[in-house]
């Protein structure tokens, strides 16, 4: 009898496992993946509807969908979708700024018993024909320029760099393009200087080091002319970082090269009353075995002025960098910079800080 028992237990536990498996929603897509072959990137968003099936016996929800990016979007069936019942999840995909091929996933999370799905949407963007507005993106009267500014990056001392800016004539007239307020040493030129309507060009500059005594980092602002005259906005301007060029020292002349150190690199003068100044000064001093030249001292603004005793510091001895910090119209914390640049091929760049406390 209880070997009888037993059995009957046993079916039953089958039978109610089977019935529990059984009865677990599953999803079934007919497609995994859809292929939106060639889309305009002019055209703008493209949409595509996954279609699934509940082949299980319990309601399948979907809990979450999760695309692989920001540029497709999802929507899906928000309620429980019946045994043998279909649902739908739609994908939006935006070509927008994504010229190229793509293949994006997307990850379906539900009470299914395969636990995750992941589906995928791939195809090509073509970019389509861009405004002129937003190739050229800066304007000066009739011409456009894709950017007003003439980066040179570093620009080691003794040697120059070019750099250039594609620019359009919009006009239905001719216009010669010139320059103003151009330092001796940057050269500019328009190519060709005169423009034909709808004709494109390059304004090249051309940054020679060896005609400035700036060091470190030189901005300069200077003027388009068109047919000769002013207009307004017409301002274009170029960036470099002047350094000194140690790339054909020596070992010897490393070893013999110029050290600089400073008694301190930062001044913290507390806390002063506004309309206060300040006056301190940073020891430098030369630990090497050849001159020290200070090339350049720079302030973080105008509210420091710094001019060293001397700017050539023989081997063993030091000078002052004497710092002065007007507080009038400031308030709040402060912190300044100094700049030195020198001859060290270790420390061609030193920054001291000053810092401290303005009250009203």
């Amino acid at each position: 009898m209880k070997q009888f028992s037993t059995i009957v237990i046993l079916i039953l536990a089958f039978s109610i496992t089977g019935m529990s498996q059984r009865s677990k929603p599953t999803i079934h897509f007919e497609n995994k993946v859809h292929d939106f072959g060639e889309i305009l990137e002019e055209n703008g968003v493209v949409s595509h509807v996954f279609e699934f099936t509940n082949n299980g016996e319990q309601p399948l929800v979907i809990h979450n969908v999760r695309t692989s990016c920001g540029c497709a979007a999802p929507e899906w069936t928000r309620t429980p979708v019946q045994p043998k019942r279909q649902g739908t999840i739609k994908i939006t995909y935006d070509p927008r700024n994504r010229p190229g091929n793509f293949n994006q996933s997307i990850t379906i999370a539900s009470n299914a018993e395969q636990g995750q799905e992941i589906l995928r949407i791939i195809g090509t963007v073509t970019q389509g024909a861009r405004p002129i507005e937003e190739i050229y993106r800066r304007e000066i009267g009739p011409i456009r320029l894709k950017h007003t500014n003439l980066s040179f990056g570093r620009v080691p001392k003794g040697t120059q760099k070019e750099n250039s800016v594609e620019i359009i004539n919009t006009s239905q007239n001719p216009v010669t393009i010139t320059f103003a307020r151009v330092p001796d040493h940057i050269t500019m030129e328009a190519y060709p200087q005169r423009l034909q309507p709808g004709q494109e060009g390059i304004i090249r500059g051309i940054f020679n080091s060896e005609k400035t005594d700036e060091w470190g980092f030189v901005n300069t602002h200077m003027q388009v002319l068109i047919n000769g005259e002013q207009i307004s906005n017409n301002r274009i301007s170029s960036t470099a970082t002047v350094e000194e060029d140690f790339s054909s020292w020596n070992e010897e002349a490393l070893a013999n090269a110029p050290k600089i150190e400073f008694s301190q690199t930062t001044f913290d003068f507390g806390e002063i009353k506004q309309g206060e100044i300040i006056n301190h000064s940073f020891i430098v001093t030369n630990s090497g075995k050849s001159d020290l030249i200070l090339r350049r001292v720079r302030t973080s603004c105008g509210c420091t002025a710094s001019n060293p005793d001397r700017s050539i510091i023989p081997p063993g001895q030091s000078t002052s960098v004497p710092v002065t910090f007007n507080s009038r119209g400031r308030s709040g914390r402060q912190n300044q910079s100094i700049t030195i640049y020198t001859n060290d091929p270790d420390r061609s760049a030193s920054i001291l800080r000053l810092s401290g406390v303005v009250i009203q």
